[in-house]
């Protein structure tokens, strides 16, 4: 079994990048990662005001060991290449392109980051959010392989507007295209991170689509609201029971007379070693929370 690296990235807040008072309260937000966006979140007169103070707070620091992230505005946009040029001037861990509809979308955004003068380091993650991205999803994963692209963030209001679809308690209209893209993702090695919920006040709501998003496999969810992040996290989070069972399959299958065996009892159920595999990467990821949190 190879080491397994993993980044938390439980909750994802967005913060918008007008609003330089919320940027500086994010710091004592316990979301693992933060997006300050300048795009959705931030009215067309305030563009560059905002690309100032998000510059601002990045460069200012104080977030901890958490990821800190940049949404651009589209690179079709009066706004993108600066944008990107400003961002990676501030060294965050990751940029946020949307609109990503093709593999030539992520070679576009890729070769703009290495122009702007980005390190190997910066991350380039993708918004996958239309029609479009959804039936070119192969041929964007694959992107993977020869860009600085790492991660999916689903934009699951633009998914909901561009089919004509309702929101519903199920998101069964939404299932297809979140399905696809989870499936591309693990095929190319891309962490995923589900949509936004938009009724803040309705934790049962909220709870429920979180569970359903860990359920299908996303590494996380976005967030609009600081409330959200707190029952975002546990359930996101792999519980101690569950924890402890991988720490023991994995210490079973590594002991002497065990050495070979494909299939092992491990207090009374049957685990292969693909269970083995599992078990390490629940280790990894509760480790590293532990870590994230200390």
């Amino acid at each position: 079994m190879s080491d397994i690296i993993v980044r938390p990235r439980r909750s994802v807040l967005y913060m918008p990048g007008s609003n330089a008072r919320a940027m500086e309260k994010a710091r004592d937000i316990a979301a693992d990662v933060l997006i300050l966006d300048l795009e959705d979140a931030v009215a067309p007169d305030a563009k560059e005001e905002a690309r100032a103070q998000v510059i601002a707070a990045v460069n200012a620091g104080g977030y901890g060991k958490r990821e800190i992230c940049i949404r651009v505005n589209g690179l079709d946009t009066p706004w993108g290449m600066d944008d990107i040029k400003a961002a990676v001037a501030a060294k965050p861990d990751a940029i946020l392109v949307p609109k990503i509809n093709s593999a030539s979308d992520v070679k576009r955004a890729d070769k703009a980051l290495s122009d702007a003068g980005a390190p190997a380091s910066l991350q380039l993650w993708c918004m996958i959010e239309t029609p479009l991205a959804i039936l070119n999803i192969q041929a964007i994963a694959a992107e993977a392989s020869s860009t600085r692209m790492t991660l999916w963030v689903m934009g699951t209001n633009d998914i909901a507007k561009e089919l004509r679809a309702a929101h519903t308690a199920d998101r069964m209209p939404m299932l297809t295209s979140l399905g696809l893209s989870i499936i591309a993702a693990r095929a190319y090695g891309l962490a995923a991170l589900d949509g936004v919920y938009n009724d803040i006040k309705n934790e049962e709501g909220f709870a429920a689509i979180c569970e359903q998003g860990r359920d299908m496999g996303f590494d996380g969810k976005t967030l609009i609201h600081p409330s959200q992040v707190a029952p975002c996290n546990t359930i996101f989070s792999p519980d101690p029971e569950t924890v402890d069972f991988a720490r023991k399959t994995i210490e079973a299958f590594t002991l002497p007379e065990n050495k070979g065996k494909g299939v092992l009892k491990v207090e009374g159920r049957m685990v292969e070693i693909l269970h083995a595999e599992i078990a390490k990467r629940t280790v990894a990821v509760a480790d590293a929370i532990a870590e994230l949190e200390a």
